[in-house]
């Protein structure tokens, strides 16, 4: 009944909400005014005031994406309402008082073209309810809405550098800070927390200044850094236009494009040859020179986030997700190794991280066929070696860190502790045919989630039921699996084949 909905007043005006199993949960709150129209491709303004009661009981519409699913068993394409009028966020929380319980806010993954705050695949209920925490989701533009830098090829008409959705994520992080409290939450005591693109956000937002006091803790999964330089990511947009047939002068066209469009522009360069010089064609982060200025690792060894604790690991065997993708043939041979390993890193890192890698996994008793050796190369190339170095780097800073490694293997055949594996287990949302079942999963599941729970509200992920120390000079870190264990310096060979590589390579 209408009188037993939970109301709530924010600083835009009064919200009415739903209760659901314990907990008050309110949807598709909007954090910014619809960035639609003339507002397209601009940086987020603070969402205006209404009138009354405003309904918040269902979610709202998501970033415009292409709803094709990874190949995860179990996963459906999205039937989530798109539009670009998507800034919007939900909360779950055990209760509107003065509690001043811990917050966790979600920042969803997806390459940084799909995703949202309201998918199925992670229920923002189940830690609200197993902590007592307030949970946050959010939705921030994707794809050529939030990273397509049109700055200077539209000689500042259209003055997008390309980090529209790291503002995105700021301006929400902003609306959590003035109004949380209001949903029994402590603005002290916000914790972020996302995986793959997720976490990469959050490694960026960990070294902009905008985003400085909003959040006190970070847990980054299977990320920590990625970026594109400002000229390669001016030739991706230029390659964007062309795909469109929209010239960069022509800015009523640009502006006149539908979400259907943008979209499928997006599809099309997918396949589209990159320019000369750009590594792949995805629209991530861009060094854009105002927002984001350097690789997110360097600033951040700097001291950028010296005040923030961080949790942050990886799967150990990311690659293979992207490997059932098509992008990495079991059957391939050593010079197609060396090439693709190339596209990774520079020449004259390709030989000695290939050799390395051999001799760490023949020592591990993994085959050391060129199918596994670049498997395992660029996983870590791309998630597992940022994680580390946040973790050495804030260690190294007097903060403490906590770092894992999720071994657990897929029900799936060949998926092996595959990227994304680990968020169902972190929102206990096992799929039998992806993530299996049984008493082993629910006991991790059980781990990971109160860990998580433990360190957004202290800073310390220990549990009663593991004790999990400090990532310090012994490189101690927790390994998540059948039978979850400390462990000093795991998978050690892996690591040590990346010194001496820059933090610009990584991610």
């Amino acid at each position: 009944m209408a009188s037993k909905q939970p109301i709530v007043r924010t600083n835009g005006g009064k919200l009415r909400g739903t209760l659901e199993d314990g907990l008050c949960v309110f949807r598709g709150i909007p954090y910014a005014v619809p960035p639609v129209g003339e507002l397209r491709w601009r940086a987020p303004q603070p969402a205006r005031p209404w009138s009354g009661i405003r309904p918040a009981e269902k979610f709202g519409p998501i970033s415009p994406q292409d709803p094709t699913p990874m190949p995860i068993p179990g996963r459906k394409a999205s039937e989530e309402p798109q539009s670009e009028g998507c800034l919007l966020l939900n909360v779950w929380t055990p209760g509107i008082d003065d509690a001043r319980r811990a917050v966790m806010v979600w920042i969803h993954g997806g390459a940084f073209t799909r995703g949202s705050g309201s998918t199925p695949m992670n229920p923002g209920g189940t830690l609200a309810k197993r902590g007592g925490v307030v949970v946050v989701t959010i939705n921030y533009r994707l794809g050529p809405l939030g990273f397509l830098p049109l700055k200077d090829l539209t000689g500042g008409k259209i003055p997008a550098t390309g980090s529209e959705a790291l503002l995105d994520q700021v301006e929400a992080l902003r609306w959590v800070r003035e109004n949380i409290a209001a949903f029994g939450g402590d603005p002290r005591n916000v914790t972020v927390f996302g995986e793959s693109a997720g976490a990469m956000s959050i490694g960026a937002l960990l070294a902009v200044k905008e985003a400085s006091g909003l959040f006190q803790k970070a847990v980054l999964q299977s990320g920590a850094s990625t970026f594109r330089p400002l000229d390669q990511a001016i030739k991706v947009a230029e390659l964007y236009l062309s795909v469109l047939g929209v010239r960069p002068t022509d800015i009523d066209d640009l502006m006149a494009l539908t979400p259907e469009q943008l979209i499928m522009g997006q599809r099309a360069m997918a396949s589209t040859p990159v320019p000369a010089g750009v590594r792949g064609a995805n629209l991530e982060p861009v060094l854009d020179g105002e927002i984001l200025k350097e690789a997110p690792l360097d600033i951040i060894e700097r001291g950028s986030a010296k005040d923030i604790t961080v949790l942050a690991g990886s799967n150990l065997e990311e690659g293979k997700l992207f490997a059932m993708m098509g992008r990495a043939p079991q059957d391939m041979d050593e010079a197609a190794l060396v090439k693709r390993v190339s596209r990774l890193v520079p020449e004259q890192y390709v030989s000695g991280l290939i050799q390395k890698y051999k001799k760490a996994l023949a020592e591990r008793g993994v085959p050391v066929t060129p199918y596994e050796v670049y498997v395992y190369i660029q996983g870590d190339q791309q998630f597992r070696m940022p994680n580390v170095r946040l973790c050495e780097f804030q260690q190294k800073l007097g903060k403490p860190s906590y770092g894992y490694v999720f071994t657990w293997k897929s029900a799936a055949p060949d998926f092996g502790a595959c990227h994304a594996l680990d968020v169902g287990f972190v929102f206990g949302n096992l799929q039998q045919e992806f993530h299996g079942c049984g008493p082993a999963a629910e006991r991790l599941a059980g781990q990971m989630q109160d860990a998580w729970i433990a360190f957004a509200r202290t800073g310390n992920p220990s549990t009663a039921a593991l004790d999990w120390p400090a990532y310090g000079q012994k490189r101690t870190m927790m390994v998540f699996g059948e039978n979850s264990h400390v462990e000093d310096a795991p998978y050690e060979a892996q690591r040590a084949a990346w010194d001496g590589i820059p933090n610009r390579l990584l991610g």
